[in-house]
């Protein structure tokens, strides 16, 4: 079994080599975040993780959130980690100040942020989805929502959920059948059930404040007709006092594949007392403010969970003994070599390696976007930012949640049949890695989201702004001195030229059949990610210290060599799918497909 360590070193390097982290954050308006305190912030988190979070990892995944009766009973530890972890003030980080917040940019505290999920996933989601639920309530509720709900949220005190989907419709949520009728009073009352609600019941607090989709009677047909109202498990007074219970119950709670720790929940709501927040039919413009949130951090688990992999794969190549080197022994004195000496073992090693370190680049990015598009006090700079944060938000949460997949995949595989036991954890990692390409909208959907609304929406737009940074970024880097092999600089404009050319290429069909953006989403999406990662790795090479120590320089060298010279062939072939156009798929009779 496997204990989590923070790699503080490459988060560091990534946070204030690559990205400039202090720099970037006093161009908010928070010239107060300097290094010393976003190392400090990113020190106390990851220690938190590694002596509280990751030893319920798999002690949570072991017990299991219990169902009774309407109750759910968290594993043991859960409720002292939550209480430690409130009140050390983690649950406000991003949270406005006059709530009782610390307001920081997301880049400030995203070394912790990772920490958190990579000690125990399961356990993180109880307060995640928090921070969610208060940004939609800040940004789209009334001004009494606000006093009544957020500093009970931000302290700790309550909890927040988003129930969006129904038992017989998950993405289509124009079915939905929930429904809020008007009491006359300013309240409503909610009717339906919900399901797939992580967290929708618990013991660790006394309250759940629950941001619940439904349709007015008056709605339209569809999306259009979808409002959003915030439903509290208890009442609640104006002046934010709990009453009495009010009409939401778990009926129960499902029995999963991975995240045991975490309940997930059906949830019946009958004439529960809810309030309308935004407007009248405008619940999914106020929902994906979490939504978005969510998205990112679903990235995020997958980054932490493939950096748990790696940690597990990397100790068991260096202790497990097995055969001899191909070129002789390289440790004679032993019976036989460790597992690292072997050409398989180190293409799984590497190929986890360099897919999570890259990604962590990438992600990092996404979060500084994010920063700036949230918070910049140039309007022309949140402007420039709205297609930097549409491309990567969907690129980020497909991709690192399918290289999650792999990555644990590859851990288990490193292991043997060792790796197939529960002794070691590396089975619980892929299985807990699979709901994050299921959930906050399933990878096919993110693919589609972005070839359909992101690219083929902003007629391209988002993608040129998507190159034209990557081309600044990399002339910035090379006018300061940057050295990196010219070879890989070619690979990159490479990359960014054949994305562009596919764009146009599926642009160009997409009239004649729109069928053309679906069939091209999923490898689409998948070569824009690998040119990304091309990017993040190139600039990671331009970033390295001169005085780095040299066997930690030397293994990010010879990671990006690896990942130039044998991963990003893969976007080859994805971009020979997009080529091929949607006929091998959709020229199928339905017969011929599932007879």
């Amino acid at each position: 079994m496997y204990e989590y360590r923070a790699p503080r070193r490459d988060m560091q390097f990534v946070l204030h080599d690559v990205l400039d982290a202090e720099a970037g954050i006093a161009a908010l308006g928070r010239d107060d975040l300097n290094r010393e305190l976003i190392d400090g912030i990113m020190e106390e988190g990851t220690k938190f993780a590694e002596e509280v979070l990751s030893p319920l990892n798999w002690q949570g995944d072991q017990e299991g959130a219990v169902w009774d009766n309407g109750n759910v009973r968290t594993p043991k530890g859960y409720k002292a980690a939550f209480k430690a972890f409130t009140a050390a003030g983690w649950t406000g980080t991003h949270a406005p100040e006059e709530y009782g917040g610390q307001n920081l940019p997301y880049l400030a505290s995203i070394a912790a942020g990772e920490s958190f999920v990579a000690g125990a996933m399961a356990w993180r989601m109880s307060t995640g989805l928090t921070e969610g639920a208060v940004a939609s309530l800040y940004h789209g509720g009334a001004q009494a929502q606000k006093d009544r709900f957020i500093s009970k949220m931000v302290s700790g005190e309550w909890t927040g959920t988003m129930c969006l989907t129904e038992p017989h419709c998950g993405t289509d949520l124009g079915l939905m059948r929930t429904r809020a009728v008007p009491t006359g009073t300013g309240a409503y009352q909610l009717s339906g059930t919900k399901i797939f609600i992580s967290f929708g019941e618990h013991d660790l607090t006394d309250n759940i404040v629950h941001l619940v989709l439904a349709k007015l009677p008056d709605a339209p047909v569809g999306t259009r007709g979808i409002s959003l109202f915030v439903v509290p498990k208890r009442k609640v007074s104006a002046d934010g006092t709990p009453g009495e219970r009010n009409g939401v119950n778990c009926e129960r709670i499902e029995h999963k594949m991975g995240i045991h720790g975490s309940p997930t929940c059906v949830m019946r709501f009958e004439e529960a007392e809810g309030w309308l927040v935004g407007a009248p039919h405008g619940g999914l413009a106020v929902m994906f403010i979490m939504m978005n949130h969510a998205r990112l951090g679903v990235a995020l688990q997958g980054l932490a969970l493939a950096e748990r992999a790696w940690q597990a794969a990397a100790a068991y190549a260096t202790d497990r003994v097995q055969g001899r080197s191909l070129r002789g022994p390289q440790f004679a004195d032993q019976p036989a070599d460790p597992l690292h000496v072997h050409p398989d073992v180190r293409r799984m090693l590497l190929t986890i390696r360099s897919l999570v370190e890259g990604g962590r680049v990438l992600l990092y990015q996404g979060y500084q976007w994010q920063d700036a598009l949230d918070r910049h006090p140039d309007p022309a700079v949140r402007k420039a930012m709205e297609p930097l944060v549409g491309f990567l938000v969907p690129v980020a949460k497909a991709f690192l949640t399918d290289m999650a997949m792999e990555a644990t995949g590859l851990a288990v595989q490193v292991h043997g049949g060792h790796g197939f036991i529960r002794d070691t954890g590396v089975e619980q990692l892929m299985r807990d890695a699979k709901i994050t390409c299921l959930y906050e909208g399933t990878n096919g959907v993110q693919a589609l989201d972005l070839m359909g609304r992101k690219v083929m929406g902003t007629g391209g737009a988002s993608v040129r702004a998507i190159l034209t940074e990557m081309q600044r970024s990399m002339e910035a880097a090379g006018a300061a001195g940057a050295m990196v092999p010219a070879v890989y600089t070619a690979e990159v404009r490479r990359l960014g030229k054949e994305l562009a050319e596919l764009t146009a290429v599926v642009a160009a069909k997409a009239p004649q059949d729109p069928a053309e953006i679906g069939a091209a989403s999923h490898d689409y999406l998948n070569h824009a990610a690998y040119t990304l990662l091309a990017w993040c790795w190139w600039r990671t090479l331009a970033a390295l210290p001169s005085d780095a120590a040299a066997e930690w320089a030397e293994g990010k060298r010879a990671t990006a060599r690896f990942f130039f010279e044998r991963l990003v062939p893969r976007a080859t072939a994805h971009a020979a799918a997009v080529r091929a156009g949607a006929g091998a798929l959709m020229d199928v009779p339905a017969a011929a497909l599932l007879g």
